[in-house]
């Protein structure tokens, strides 16, 4: 790969599917690759005080992953003690969660590194405030997107659900990654090969039950 900027914005198809485990790993994919990677999640919903300051661990991980250094401030630049949805957790803090604030942040992010992988929370059209939602968010970063599917019951419906949202979005489903946090699911295989038909994006990585993802060229 050139060292093009690139950057990449991760979905899931629910909440506890594993994005941070993949987006980590994506991080980690790219700097292997020699190119300057570094992970953002613009807001987080379940922190605890850290010197004087709420430290979500989703946040840490993907700090943990990347090459590059930056002010937490802009790689999570809203961040809520409360584990509840987050435009709710900004209410109770009295905050209103800004796009602009956001985008430069992310800016800031881009013009360190070479890729910039941001994780959204919970699914797509997860609320950031009363009027917008993860779906703008991305939108307003206009970035291509990766989707985390949790392969469990019920994972064909939310996948394609939140394909049809992304595509809606005026958005790319750059690719997807099948995440098999249900070991014990019946006819699994069948599942992801009804996915691998019907999503219109390359199934990126197939990640089995407690392995590192292995991803391919995309």
């Amino acid at each position: 790969m050139q060292k093009n900027k690139t950057a990449y914005f991760i979905t899931g198809t629910d909440t506890d599917v594993g994005k941070t485990y993949i987006a980590s790993a994506l991080i980690k994919h790219f700097c292997e690759q020699g190119l300057l990677t570094i992970g953002m999640k613009p807001l987080a919903a379940g922190a605890e005080m850290v010197n004087g300051r709420l430290i979500n661990i989703d946040v840490t991980k993907l700090i943990n992953a990347g090459n590059v250094d930056a002010e937490i401030e802009l790689i999570n630049p809203y961040v809520f003690g409360p584990a509840i949805a987050p435009h709710i957790a900004a209410e109770l803090a009295g905050i209103t969660v800004s796009l602009d604030k956001i985008q430069q942040a992310f800016d800031r992010l881009q013009a360190k590194a070479d890729v910039v992988i941001v994780e959204g929370a919970g699914g797509f059209r997860v609320p950031i405030n009363r009027q917008e939602t993860m779906a703008d968010l991305a939108i307003n970063l206009n970035l291509p997107v990766i989707m985390v599917v949790g392969v469990r019951l019920g994972c064909i419906n939310h996948a394609l659900m939140t394909a049809g949202s992304i595509k809606a979005a005026g958005l790319t489903l750059a690719g997807w990654v099948a995440n098999r946090i249900d070991p014990d699911m019946l006819a699994i295989e069948e599942n992801i090969s009804t996915l691998k038909a019907m999503l219109k994006a390359p199934c990126i990585a197939d990640v089995a039950w407690g392995k590192a993802p292995e991803f391919i060229d995309f």
